[in-house]
């Protein structure tokens, strides 16, 4: 998950990837706050990243990593 946060004279990109298998990426909103953690099978928060929404420009999605392909 990709995050860019307007810093006032530009903007800042930040980056949470599931850093090991079966982890993933959760985003919560709420109350002006926007959390985003990389969070473990069983649900534990292994890192949090959170940012006030009004600053957040954009929260980009990527796809995970299939790993090689057959032949590579």
């Amino acid at each position: 998950m990709e995050i860019v946060v307007d810093t006032g004279d530009g903007s800042r990109n930040y980056e949470v990837i599931a850093s090991r298998a079966g982890r993933r990426v959760e985003v919560r909103i709420a109350r002006g706050v926007v959390e985003v953690s990389e969070v473990t099978r069983t649900g534990t928060a292994v890192r949090t990243a959170r940012f006030i929404s009004s600053r957040v420009l954009a929260l980009v999605e990527h796809p995970a990593d299939k790993g090689p392909l057959d032949g590579e």
